[in-house]
């Protein structure tokens, strides 16, 4: 399958979960990709590792989308190293299960800039480097903007503003045939899930997702990763500005 050979990629966050989920799927359409971490280059590199052995183009870069030197030298490093930007994906996340007593304010800080400010800056920077064929902004939000889970206060309203931020720049970006759409997936067992006790452990909080959820089962990567091929590619052409809940039925 060569969907979208020829075409170079970002995805941001994508040493583990979701994240290199997509980059691998972009990988085997045909995609040159960029792996981005923020501090583990480990995962990165084998992410880029696996991609290599399977015959596909990768390079692992670093960067921490929320600081705007960060991503201009991880786009720059990107186009120097696998040519001009066609795909970009905006996954890299963080959250914390608060409970509003518990709320912190570097804890807010952190989740919106890294889910708000941290795509504006990516994007903004894309443009110095798509050509003039355009391109697609793929978005990783999440279902929690319409679920509204309790406890998930600060990490919902952050996704929630990037939903905004889709639709906005869908609209401002079209002339330029830049395509700007969002993934909102439900729950998903990942690394990072795992680890913070949310999913794949048996938990309660986990065991009502599932009931709650027409498909029956917590989400994973492999789930995503289509999704967001389809998107970067050309039969997606006449979508943009979309929000697809990606959740399994659970809305």
């Amino acid at each position: 399958m060569a969907r979208l050979e020829g075409k170079t990629a970002l995805v941001t966050g994508a040493s583990k979960g979701i994240g290199a989920g997509i980059a691998k799927g972009l990988a085997r359409a045909g995609a040159s990709v960029a792996v981005n971490y923020a501090s583990d280059r480990a995962g990165a590199e084998a992410v880029a590792g696996v991609i290599a052995a399977a015959g596909g183009r990768a390079i692992a870069v670093q960067g921490d989308v929320s600081r705007a030197a960060d991503v201009e030298r991880m786009l720059s490093e990107t186009a120097s190293a696998l040519g001009s930007l066609e795909i970009l994906v905006n996954n890299a996340g963080v959250y914390r299960r608060m409970p509003l007593e518990d709320l912190a304010e570097d804890e807010f800080h952190r989740e919106f800039g890294t889910h708000v400010l941290g795509p504006l800056l990516t994007i903004r920077a894309f443009l110095k480097h798509v050509g003039p064929e355009g391109g697609s902004v793929i978005n990783i939000g999440s279902a929690a903007s319409r679920t509204h889970p309790p406890q998930f206060a600060v990490y919902a309203a952050s996704k929630g503003a990037l939903d905004t931020v889709t639709r906005v720049l869908a609209r401002e970006l079209a002339p330029r045939k830049i395509r700007v759409n969002s993934i909102n997936p439900g729950a998903t067992l990942s690394e990072g899930t795992r680890a913070a006790g949310l999913y794949g452990v048996g938990s309660e909080f986990e065991r009502r997702l599932v009931a709650m959820t027409p498909l029956g089962r917590i989400g994973s990567p492999e789930d995503i990763a289509p999704i967001a091929v389809f998107l970067a590619s050309d039969e997606s052409a006449w979508l943009t500005g979309e929000i697809l809940l990606a959740s399994g039925g659970l809305r």
